[in-house]
């Protein structure tokens, strides 16, 4: 089996995903876990978006919806998820794809198609994280792509070791089970793009520094 690869937390900056991508070498067997937070923030939303796609002719991929997804795709019908796309970076991913109707009409089969988390070898993949107490087949995906202290301040346990991303810190946080590999990319300048790899059961980060 090849390595497990964890990516989150992009925001549009394709400049740092493709160093990332550029020391991972991703090989046919990896599987490269895509955590959400592709778009905003940065200014080549698009790019990113093109790339990650197209890494599926390299090695398995795996995509996850994040807060900045689900608030773009509810933006139309809902005013706090409007109000959170547009404040929150919307303005660069509309500018990224030179207007916001292409946004869906370049990659909408891909933005609703994203899942919600998953489940490889002992690890389960999500954005943000669940509601601690809640059986995994009834959490809200609300929850899994925007808590925040409540899941990652308890002990979630259930039977995975949870990789996550959405609140950042300078460096991983690495827990007993959980380990959170957000560290700023697109929130702040200098804030490097950060992926965890698992090989042989050994964890690993790699960022864009």
């Amino acid at each position: 089996m090849g390595r497990i690869i964890g990516i989150t937390d992009i925001h549009g900056e394709y400049d740092k995903l493709c160093v990332v991508l550029d020391k991972i070498q991703p090989k046919s067997d990896d599987t490269i876990v895509f955590m959400g937070d592709y778009i905003d923030r940065g200014k080549k939303s698009r790019e990113v978006v093109d790339e990650i796609i197209n890494l599926q002719n390299v090695c398995n991929c795996v995509y996850l919806i994040g807060s900045h997804e689900y608030a773009m795709l509810h933006a139309d019908v809902d005013d706090y998820y409007h109000y959170l796309f547009w404040n929150y970076g919307g303005d660069s991913t509309a500018a990224s794809y030179g207007s916001y109707e292409n946004i869906m009409k370049v990659h909408g089969s891909f933005f609703n198609s994203l899942k919600s988390h998953h489940i490889i070898d002992g690890y389960m993949f999500v954005h943000a994280g669940i509601r601690v107490g809640v059986p995994l087949e009834q959490q809200d995906l609300v929850d899994m792509v925007y808590i925040r202290s409540e899941f990652y301040r308890k002990k979630h346990g259930l039977p995975y070791k949870i990789i996550f991303g959405h609140t950042e810190f300078s460096e991983p946080q690495v827990q007993e089970d959980k380990i959170c590999i957000d560290t700023g990319c697109g929130k702040y300048k200098d804030a490097p793009l950060t992926a965890i790899v698992i090989e042989n059961g050994v964890e690993t980060f790699v960022n864009s520094y």
